[in-house]
């Protein structure tokens, strides 16, 4: 993949502030473990609480669910973990976010690798326990990536895997098959009318296993996928839903995708991703760093490291505590219970 020479002034005006910083800033913490390993998940804090939904799950005993229903609810307070109703159904790769006192999951697979995307959207209710599904999507895709802002959910881009091509797989397993195909939609849901409305696509390359946050009432697109991981990308677009416009800021460190994220302290941390150039899949050549943005600077600062290597996890944040959960450490493959704790003081 080409990088134009603005793109290329922009990475090095990045790289030129990141080396004024101290290197290695925050601090690390293991918490208790998830109840089963798992992988592909969607995270969010609600209720002082942190919830991941769905994935893929194993117990160690019984064979993998590659689209599980399964929603655990982790409560830093008293480091433990308990299970919350499961989804309506099973999926994997679905965009997760909290809005209103509920919690939100759009979108998903069914099959690896990014086969059988859905439409589905469902809503959760704390209070009751309880999953409805909603209005779903226009179109069925998984990997997207979901925000809340000004009262009304925004889900870009996506997978729709409408190419199936034939995909190496490790020794010994059988043929593996894994659905190609990206796209730039840009849907807003509002709870109040139960209407899903479209808003200004996803500028530049087509995309799906992208960062997410809210900073400011505007989103933060950053890193994805225009198709597999060698096509990973660093650009970073700001989108302000009053405006209804986008524009950039500093790209990312590195091209990467299927990273964590979450916003602490008013910076977004980014950690870990899939893969490393070169590397090849089902290998532990994942991406182990976390960075940080501060919107005050456009500028990325590099922090400790993650204990280790990760990707398809998820985080959020409780006070002035962030939370990355669980993931896998081969590019393409794996899942863990690992919960890790991150704090910048």
């Amino acid at each position: 993949m080409k990088t134009s020479h603005i793109a290329f002034a922009a990475v090095l005006t990045m790289a030129l502030g990141c080396a004024a910083y101290a290197e290695g800033g925050g601090g690390w913490t293991e918490r208790a473990p998830m109840p089963s390993a798992r992988a592909e998940i969607g995270v969010a804090a609600l209720g002082g609480r942190i919830y991941v939904v769905g994935g893929t799950e194993g117990d160690g005993q019984n064979p993998t669910s590659w689209a599980t229903a399964s929603t655990s609810v982790y409560d830093p307070a008293t480091d433990r973990w308990h299970a919350a109703a499961a989804l309506p159904h099973g999926l994997s790769h679905a965009g997760v976010a909290a809005l209103n006192g509920k919690l939100y999951a759009i979108g998903g697979f069914l099959t690896p690798i990014h086969l059988n995307p859905q439409n589905l959207a469902f809503v959760y209710d704390p209070a009751k326990d309880k999953w409805t599904a909603i209005p779903g999507l226009s179109s069925r895709r998984g990997s997207v990536a979901v925000a809340a802002v000004g009262g009304k959910l925004h889900v870009f881009g996506g997978r729709v895997s409408n190419n199936v091509l034939k995909m190496p797989s490790p020794p010994g397993a059988p043929a593996m098959e894994a659905g190609f195909g990206t796209v730039s939609t840009h849907e807003v849901y509002d709870p109040a009318t139960r209407h899903w409305s479209e808003a200004s696509p996803v500028p530049g390359p087509t995309r799906d296993h992208m960062g997410i946050a809210v900073l400011g009432g505007k989103v933060h697109l950053f890193g994805g996928r225009a198709a597999d991981v060698v096509d990973n990308l660093e650009r970073h677009d700001v989108y302000d839903p009053i405006t209804d416009r986008w524009t950039t800021a500093a790209p990312l460190p590195q091209p990467r995708s299927s990273g964590a994220f979450t916003v602490l302290d008013g910076k977004i941390l980014y950690g870990g991703g899939e893969c490393k150039p070169g590397g090849q899949a089902f290998t532990p050549n994942v991406f182990n760093d976390l960075t940080a943005y501060d919107p005050s600077t456009n500028l990325w600062k590099v922090l400790q490291p993650l204990p280790q290597p990760r990707h398809a996890f998820g985080a959020a944040t409780i006070g002035h505590v962030a939370y990355f959960i669980a993931g896998a450490q081969l590019c393409g493959g794996g899942s863990s219970t690992d919960v890790q704790a991150f704090a910048l003081r």
